[in-house]
């Protein structure tokens, strides 16, 4: 048997974006201009951009022909009628309900379905799911496996369900006071986690004989698909395709932001099987987003993304290389010596801030602090995903203090090459041996709500950094 060979991504480029390394001066002017706060630096200011997955995909030939062909009507569109088709033949949900993005439909779903009081068990938080559940006067239970909170567990599904704990939660609350369960495919808060087959099957039969619904957060589903294709037994010859159909089926409906899986810069959906809570969210749809056909989106959008759908599930190719590149970065971090959420995630790599900066307290927000660092040491744009992202106790206000404070560094899909991934490996390897240079950070403006879109901070003492 010979060694196994390179393997290279499965399209070549047609068209480029230039982008330009800024110096370290101009770096450290951007940063204190954005407050050090990597979403208010402008984009010309980032040489490479890992800040999100979402909305910043290439789309293919295919996709770009496909806005030339977008039907515009107000009512009827039969772009729209492309995406309920799509939706049908890959997610099987029959009813489709189109929103600007991902947190349009979770705005809908909480709506039409939690009043006041209730809870909602899931498997590790999101931070505009939460937010909408909280809206619409419901209350988030985290009922995820205790590995998903320790950041060197080798378990292959670290997004699984406790479901010793989600009975607590219902003999607890009361499965009337349940409206659903949320069940995110590969997590993203626990550094890109999937569940497995099983664990959805065995949520699914414990929320049927409960009357729960389960609710699917599909954002990332294609990526949960891979995962159970390499590591669940009964799984490895059938198709990422097959995969997902399945998981999708064992599910009462779904929240999509196509802007990530979809292969989309902007777009989502809920997706629902039952034709009466369809109803009830078409009427909100109407009001909040735009006419039941078009939601939040124009016909080309529309049909950009029932292209992209298809796309994303012909054949495995395209998956093999999204979560390859990201394993490639990811080992060579761990190779490195930096720490790193283990297994390796499938939108992207995670660093595990409260380690390499041991010297910080939570207060001193170490993943806001190694997010600026990275930043100003190569221009590579990464997130916080820690305690200014956990936001505070709506009774208290005191942080809530979640066990990982990371750093991501999420991977756009088919954007950058390797070599890309080797600059951004190099910068983070420098900024870990001089990790002790970096200081802590303080806020200097804190929004009420989903705070680590717009706060601000500043050094707490001179970085030597």
């Amino acid at each position: 048997m010979s060694a196994r060979r390179t393997w290279a991504e499965p399209w070549k480029i047609k068209m480029v974006e230039p982008i330009r390394m800024t110096t370290r001066t101009e770096r450290e002017e951007a940063a204190r201009t954005a407050g050090y706060n990597t979403f208010l630096l402008k984009s010309d200011d980032v040489y490479i951009d890992l800040l999100t997955d979402s909305g910043t995909s290439a789309m293919s030939d295919h996709q770009w022909a496909g806005l030339m062909l977008g039907d515009e009507a107000y009512a009827g569109s039969k772009s729209f009628y492309h995406l309920v088709d799509a939706v049908q033949a890959v997610y099987g949900y029959e009813e489709l309900i189109p929103t600007h993005q991902g947190r349009g439909a979770e705005h809908i779903l909480s709506q039409i379905l939690i009043s006041d009081g209730d809870v909602i068990p899931g498997n590790m938080y999101f931070t505009t799911t939460k937010f909408h559940q909280e809206y619409a006067g419901g209350r988030f239970v985290d009922v995820i496996i205790d590995e998903a909170h320790e950041p060197y567990s080798d378990h292959p599904f670290k997004g699984n369900v406790d479901l010793a704990k989600l009975q607590a939660a219902i003999d607890t609350y009361g499965a009337d006071r349940i409206p659903y369960i949320s069940v995110e495919a590969n997590v993203n808060m626990a550094g890109g986690q999937p569940m497995s087959m099983a664990n959805l099957r065995a949520v699914s039969e414990l929320c049927r004989r409960n009357g729960i619904l389960v609710m699917l957060d599909a954002t990332r589903a294609l990526e949960n698909a891979w995962f159970i294709k390499q590591r669940e037994g009964g799984y490895s010859d059938r198709s990422v395709a097959e995969i997902l159909l399945e998981m999708c089926g064992l599910t009462d409906g779904a929240t999509m932001s196509s802007k990530k899986d979809n292969l989309v810069n902007i777009g989502g959906f809920l997706a629902l099987r039952d034709p009466e809570l369809a109803r009830k969210a078409r009427a909100l749809l109407v009001a909040f987003e735009g006419l039941h056909t078009y939601g939040g989106m124009s016909g080309r959008d529309m049909e950009a993304l029932a292209r992209g759908i298809r796309e994303m599930v012909d054949g495995d190719d395209h998956i093999a290389a999204r979560v390859g590149q990201v394993e490639y970065l990811g080992h060579g971090l761990l190779k490195a010596g930096v720490p790193v959420v283990r297994p390796i995630g499938g939108h992207g790599v995670f660093l595990d801030a409260r380690a390499i900066l041991e010297h910080l307290t939570q207060d001193e927000f170490p993943a806001q602090a190694l997010t600026a660092a990275i930043y100003l040491d190569s221009g590579v744009r990464g997130m916080e995903r820690g305690v200014v992202s956990a936001g505070r106790d709506l009774v208290t206000g005191e942080h809530h203090y979640p066990k990982l404070e990371l750093v991501r560094l999420t991977i756009p899909r088919r954007v950058y090459t390797q070599a890309h991934m080797d600059v951004v490996m190099e910068s983070v390897v420098e900024v870990y041996e001089h990790r002790e240079k970096v200081g802590g950070l303080r806020f200097t403006y804190e929004p009420e709500e989903l705070r680590f879109f717009q706060a601000r901070f500043q050094p707490i003492q001179p970085w030597e950094f």
